[in-house]
């Protein structure tokens, strides 16, 4: 199984900003096992948990015989982070982006932006029922680990491009 994390952290710790031994900071990340039961009544179509506390998505497809588990980027803050059930409604590849207003607010230089190269979402983006909420890919590997996101649950382009392939319409979400 290509790109699947396996043995992850069974502690539920934070992550811990930790010193590289340049002095460098660097994000240390702890993943913790998830159960789907413990969330969703059954799988339906599918299921993810998106554990920004251990900032790890974790899928398991509609018969529970595939379980997948990713690192990814978090909200920055938790005036920021939704938390609850919802699901995912719309994919796209090659995705555009424009700003909500909330980020025009902190940063006006935001613009809208094509898909591309410099497109804060990536190569793929999975719509939730959320307005602006989005599990999506980045170009910028440095987030991921990491809280830097305006919301969103963001992957390693070729993680989510993986992920956008297993995941139907109608996949139900839980963001804890």
């Amino acid at each position: 199984m290509t790109g699947v994390l396996a043995a992850p952290a069974l502690h539920a710790a934070p992550a811990p900003t930790v010193l590289a031994p340049t002095g460098t900071r660097r994000n240390a990340s702890s993943f913790t096992m998830q159960d789907w039961r413990d969330h969703f009544d059954t799988l339906d179509q599918g299921a993810i948990v998106a554990d920004t506390g251990s900032r790890a998505l974790h899928y398991w497809n509609a018969d529970g015989s595939d379980y997948r588990i990713y690192p990814t980027s978090v909200p920055m803050t938790e005036e920021l982070t939704k938390r609850g059930y919802t699901k995912v409604v719309r994919k796209r590849v090659g995705p555009d982006w424009t700003p909500t207003p909330s980020m025009v607010e902190r940063n006006p230089e935001l613009k809208y932006m094509p898909p591309g190269p410099d497109n804060p979402l990536g190569t793929h983006a999975m719509y939730l029922s959320w307005p602006a909420y989005l599990i999506h890919g980045t170009h910028d590997t440095r987030k991921i680990g990491r809280r830097s996101s305006d919301g969103c649950i963001g992957l390693y382009n070729e993680k989510i491009e993986e992920l956008y392939a297993l995941v139907p319409i109608g996949t139900q979400v839980r963001i804890i």
